[in-house]
């Protein structure tokens, strides 16, 4: 069963890095190009579009693949009920993110007081923003869509395009000296609202003539299994930005002392770029796959066994970033590099997200999405309670460590609401032996470092690191040749 799963995730995976180090290719352009504060902005922006995205898109992408996946167990004219979930899902979807746009213009004064002074000075930037959302919004479902049809090359090629545009426009803007002018930063919002509206056009000739239509009954239907979904992912997600939000308004000093602070912790959460497209690469592959028709004995078997392997890949993910973060160090501005200390947290965090979002299918798959609220308030109630407490004391420090904390309260809380209701049986001695080996090597890598030159402490990680990799593949009786093979002719085809 996994072997699907790990070709979909290949697939994804090469194509999704490829695509998105085009994108990170921009993180070491802007902190060399924009002081710490001038890229604070960038930060809060970036920080707070997925909570936009995740608020219009109302959990309409995890209810596309379960009514699909309804619509063939129910039988019947297969095609025809697709058509109608997909044409409901982007119709409500498209119409909440026109809705939003509006109200930001009637709102755009108000709102960009709220958000501080970087935003008076201007407040074009908020309605280009809510341009960027909507446009992104109206593209969610039929993106969805690709994914469900396994459609995977159309959907790659589609976000390639974007990321290109993106990444050229913004180059080139620096080049013109855009970037110098008052305008500054807004032409970073430009660059991404002309990918997106590009984006969007492509993006029409694959729903073959689809229009969005609300059908009411269905809607009802649909709403009834996302909206838990959409609490939790509001909660979920404000847990993901609300870090960059408490540096923001708690960090000690000056609002322009608080933005440059932003602008540092945002470059080093930038360094986990690695694991960030794993976590991303695995989550396309893996929701449609664990949302589909499975057997609930073989769902067990197949999430139990994805969460060992992806925890085997995330500490050698771990490992590979922190004991080379000096190299790793290099895609920032030497002047963003003073917070390189936190990137283990941040990295552990990221492990942490991960296996809480393999804890969440069964709830997903069961219909009970009413737990996704209950885990992710209690993380989003950890991260405000220790914000207000470490936030103003350690700055972005604190602020690494919140979130620590908090995805870990959100591990075990989840963990223990499988156990009650949903028992999975997940390999917890294989899983700890793999966080306890990359915690001991970590350790040994940093007890010996004030011994050892510079040049031959990295060679003793590349011997570290390469030995649990290999112990890794020995203990799994993983044939790697096998699954390159596999996956390479996916992707061929």
């Amino acid at each position: 069963m996994l072997e699907k799963l790990a070709k979909q995730t290949a697939i994804y995976g090469i194509s999704t890095i490829v695509v998105r180090f085009l994108n990170y290719l921009l993180t070491p352009y802007y902190t060399r190009i924009f002081d710490q504060g001038e890229y604070g902005i960038v930060t809060d922006i970036y920080a707070l579009i997925p909570f936009a995205l995740v608020l219009l898109s109302m959990g309409m992408e995890s209810s596309y693949f379960r009514f699909t996946t309804r619509a063939e167990e129910e039988g019947g004219d297969v095609a025809t009920a697709k058509r109608r979930v997909f044409a409901t899902t982007w119709g409500v979807t498209s119409l909440a993110a026109t809705i939003f746009f509006g109200i930001v213009l009637l709102l755009n004064g108000p709102i960009s007081r709220a958000m501080g002074e970087a935003y008076v000075a201007h407040p074009e930037y908020v309605p280009i923003v809510a341009a960027i959302v909507m446009l992104d919004i109206w593209a969610v479902i039929p993106f969805s869509r690709l994914r469900e049809q396994g459609r995977a090359m159309r959907f790659v090629a589609l976000k390639a395009l974007s990321m290109l545009l993106n990444l050229g426009l913004a180059i080139g803007f620096g080049f013109a000296g855009l970037y110098d002018t008052t305008f500054g930063v807004g032409w970073v919002l430009i660059a991404n609202l002309i990918a997106s509206f590009v984006t969007f056009i492509a993006l029409l000739p694959t729903t073959d003539r689809t229009l969005p239509r609300i059908d009411g009954k269905l809607l009802r239907r649909i709403l009834i299994y996302s909206l838990p979904l959409l609490i939790s992912g509001i909660a979920g997600t404000a847990n993901e930005f609300i870090d960059r939000q408490m540096i923001k308004y708690l960090a000690p000093g000056t609002e322009a002392e608080a933005m440059a602070e932003l602008g540092v912790y945002g470059a080093i959460v930038k360094i986990a770029v690695v694991m960030t497209l794993f976590t991303q690469m695995y989550r396309l592959a893996a929701e449609p796959f664990f949302l589909s028709g499975f057997k609930k004995e073989e769902f067990k078997e197949a999430n139990a066994a994805a969460m060992k392997y992806f925890v085997m890949a995330s500490v050698l993910i771990f490992l590979g970033i922190v004991l080379f973060r000096d190299i790793f160090a290099l895609i920032v501005g030497s002047r963003f590099r003073e917070g390189i200390d936190i990137l283990p947290v941040v990295l552990a965090s990221n492990v942490l997200a991960g296996i809480w979002f393999n804890l969440s299918f069964w709830y997903k798959r069961e219909e009970k999405t009413k737990y996704a609220a209950y885990v992710t308030f209690l993380g989003l109630g950890v991260t405000l309670a220790l914000s207000f407490v470490l936030v103003p004391k350690l700055g972005y420090r604190g602020a690494a460590w919140v979130r620590l904390v908090a995805e870990g309260a959100m591990v075990v809380w989840s963990y223990i609401l499988c156990r009650r209701h949903y028992p999975v049986p997940y390999d917890l001695r294989r899983i700890g032996e793999y966080i306890l080996l990359g915690a001991a090597v970590y350790a040994i890598s940093e007890l010996v470092a004030p011994h050892l030159s510079h040049i031959v402490w990295l060679g003793c990680n590349v011997v570290l690191f390469g030995g649990v990799m290999l112990f890794a593949i020995w203990r799994e009786k993983i044939d790697v040749k096998g699954l390159m093979r596999a996956a390479i002719g996916k992707f061929k085809r």
